[in-house]
């Protein structure tokens, strides 16, 4: 899907219109609390069977989307609609009841399960809470998803130290799709495996997407990874979208500075290609980002005018670029 939503286009199911979440922060007793702006003004629509991938570098506001998306937290301003219900200022028990359709998978497995409990137990814990079927169905529904995502049956009865991280995060993956969500948002789901199991994994979700049509929310640092995987690419930096579009145009030609300097910074995928320039100085503090262009501290296009004057995210051919110069540098 276009970041700029076609007339034709399917009905998203997830859909963010100008998601934002501020955080007030004390720094000491005698000092007044400042707010940070760690997410600042999101939007894209995801239709089903279809993954947004969210790239930047850490405190650009990656994992923050990701606690809206999943209703964890409820953000200070803006939509999110979840299959056509806005979700973001909705009740408890209607957050309750919005959490069975978006799942999440985190980047460590095995913090996110439980080491008392077996794996029959962990994924049948989701049909638990939230359906009334019998015993005897929950565990067919289990052992038939661990087949699926390449479990074994003797697996069941076993508990997390003992497998390796890919056949943890296989149970992560099992347990996200337990009650068949609409939506999965996956956070760094491979970064703590080795690449030849990423591959695995990858090829896993891939697969599930298209036998069940669940929509993905993919958020990682490595452009390989999200290269693989995206058919959207959203790049964020301070907490604000800077470049938005199809993986294959996003890839092919980044416009963005910032977009380019990450491609520029994966060597699996700047091979052979003119490179961007290369990322120079430290990620601003989110307390006191610069003025005008978040960026232009760091950007070897800046001028006069974006440091002084933040730059609209705007259609350029067919995707969306926070940037001054971008024709004169694309």
């Amino acid at each position: 899907m276009s970041a700029i939503l076609a007339a034709d286009a399917p009905a998203p199911v997830l859909e963010a219109i100008e998601l934002r979440r501020y955080y007030s922060v004390r720094r000491g007793l005698w000092r007044p609390a400042q707010t940070v702006r760690a997410l600042d003004g999101v939007s894209f629509a995801l239709p089903a069977g279809r993954t947004l991938a969210v790239v930047g570098e850490s405190g650009c506001g990656k994992s923050t989307l990701a606690r809206q998306l999943t209703l964890i937290e409820t953000p200070s301003a803006g939509e999110l609609r979840l299959l056509g219900e806005d979700c973001a200022q909705a009740s408890r028990e209607e957050r309750r009841l919005a959490r069975r359709k978006v799942q999440m998978v985190f980047q460590n497995p095995y913090g996110s399960l439980n080491p008392r409990q077996t794996i029959g137990r962990i994924l049948a814990e989701p049909l638990v809470i939230n359906t009334r079927l019998g015993a005897g169905e929950r565990e067919a529904r289990v052992r038939a998803l661990m087949e699926r995502v390449g479990l074994r049956p003797e697996h069941y009865g076993r508990y997390p130290h003992m497998f390796s991280g890919g056949q943890r995060q296989r149970v992560a993956i099992a347990r996200a799709l337990m009650l068949r969500p609409a939506v999965v948002v996956a956070d760094e789901p491979v970064s703590a495996l080795d690449v030849s199991i990423q591959a695995q994994v990858l090829n896993l979700l891939r697969e599930l997407q298209d036998e069940m049509g669940v929509a993905y929310v993919f958020i990682s640092h490595d452009l390989a990874v999200v290269h693989h995987i995206a058919d959207e690419v959203l790049v964020m930096y301070l907490g604000r979208p800077v470049e938005q579009g199809t993986a294959a145009e996003v890839f092919a030609r980044p416009l963005h500075p910032y977009s380019r300097a990450l491609l520029a910074a994966a060597p699996r995928l700047a091979a052979g290609r003119q490179r961007g320039e290369a990322l120079h100085g430290e990620l601003p503090s989110p307390l006191d980002p610069p003025a005008g262009c978040a960026f232009h501290t760091r950007c070897p296009h800046a001028t006069g005018e974006c440091a002084q004057q933040r730059p609209a995210l705007r259609p350029l051919g067919e995707r969306l670029v926070a940037c001054h110069h971008v024709e004169r540098i694309g």
